[in-house]
């Protein structure tokens, strides 16, 4: 069998979701997904672990894979670009979608992912979040698609009042704050999707993700799981600008995954499922410190260096939170990969792409 993936640890989990026995794949056999943000961590692994189940299974699921950039498409899917049921669709979601031809699901994943963008391009931010939703709501809403998920965040509950959140908590967020562009926009989007789900019957559901990562992230990414994975991969310090009190849950990028395709069919329209492992709650500072004990061999330390203003460099503010995973494993999902396993994939990866 062909392999989809280069990288032996994206190929492994794209296996592992292509064999996952509670996602409906029969329900998919056949059909075309139109996945924006098909790059990214998640949808590039979305891609390719549908590959994988077209591969082992024969079901003919066709994908359209919308991006930016054509080139980085080809040489990320570079051995799909002969199939068959495999299109790139180029183009930016916060243009008319309208030519992209028929689609029966939709899963809307493009967004902007960088804390120094939500401070540095907030209006980019927003724009891509509401006007770039908005569009992909007309195109379910005009091929009249079978299912359509957005792909939210935790940030959408602020500081909740609470540490273990479920669907139904709501918590405090500054709209006055630039970095608030982000975890605003994506409240709204929610509206947003519920709205066309009311109105429009677009059978609109939402995943609020905690913070995803995997095997197969840029090795140069900004976000702290890839910094601390750098930091172990290179022997050196770990540097934490504030004093890592925020404390939160993990998920693994096909545990992720496999719980997106499980809502795409079998979630409930106009409504959000928190998507974590519940397992993994631990603070930032544990966390490098856990980097630093488990992969470092004893070469890099956790040094604090406090910024004077955190807020520039992009961070929320301290935030305590785990989200309740109860709804969707209702549905049969359940989280298989813990926390020091999800970091020794993720830098074995890496590893293979350094330089």
């Amino acid at each position: 069998m062909m392999r989809v993936s280069k990288d032996p640890f994206v190929l492994k989990d794209a296996e592992c979701v292509a064999a996952s026995a509670f996602i409906p794949w029969n329900e998919l056999e056949g059909k075309t997904i139109f996945i924006t943000g098909s790059t990214g961590l998640i949808g590039s692994l979305l891609v390719l672990s549908i590959a994988c189940r077209n591969k082992m299974y024969r079901q003919n699921i066709k994908v359209k894979a919308m991006v930016r950039r054509r080139e980085k498409a080809k040489h990320l899917f570079s051995n799909l670009l002969e199939e068959a049921w495999f299109e790139i669709v180029e183009g930016d979601v916060t243009q008319s979608l309208q030519s992209a031809g028929h689609s029966d699901f939709i899963i809307h994943a493009a967004s902007v992912t960088s804390s120094k963008d939500f401070v540095a391009k907030p209006v980019e931010t927003i724009d891509t979040a509401i006007l770039g939703t908005k569009n992909v709501l007309e195109y379910a809403k005009k091929t009249a698609a079978k299912g359509f998920l957005y792909l939210s965040s935790l940030e959408v509950y602020g500081i909740p009042e609470k540490m273990i959140v479920s669907e139904k908590d709501s918590g405090y967020i500054d709209c006055l704050q630039v970095r608030s562009s982000y975890s605003e926009g994506k409240r709204l989007v929610e509206c947003l999707c519920c709205s066309y789900a009311a109105e429009y019957r677009v059978p609109a559901k939402i995943a609020r993700l905690c913070q995803t990562f995997g095997a197969g992230v840029d090795y140069a990414d900004g976000r702290v799981f890839a910094q601390f994975a750098r930091s172990a991969i290179e022997g050196t310090n770990i540097v934490l600008k504030t004093r890592g009190e925020t404390f939160r849950n993990y998920c693994y990028t096909s545990d992720a995954v496999a719980a997106l395709l499980l809502l795409l069919v079998k979630g409930r329209s106009g409504e959000a499922y928190n998507v974590a492992n519940r397992e993994t709650g631990i603070s930032i500072a544990d966390l490098a410190h856990l980097v630093c004990e488990k992969f470092s061999s004893g070469k890099s330390e956790v040094v604090f260096d406090i910024a004077k203003d955190v807020g520039k460099l992009g961070y929320n503010p301290v935030v305590k939170i785990c989200l309740d995973t109860a709804k969707l494993e209702a549905l049969g999902w359940k989280a298989m990969v813990p926390l020091t396993e999800m970091f020794e994939r993720t830098i074995g990866s890496m590893r293979l792409h350094k330089n």
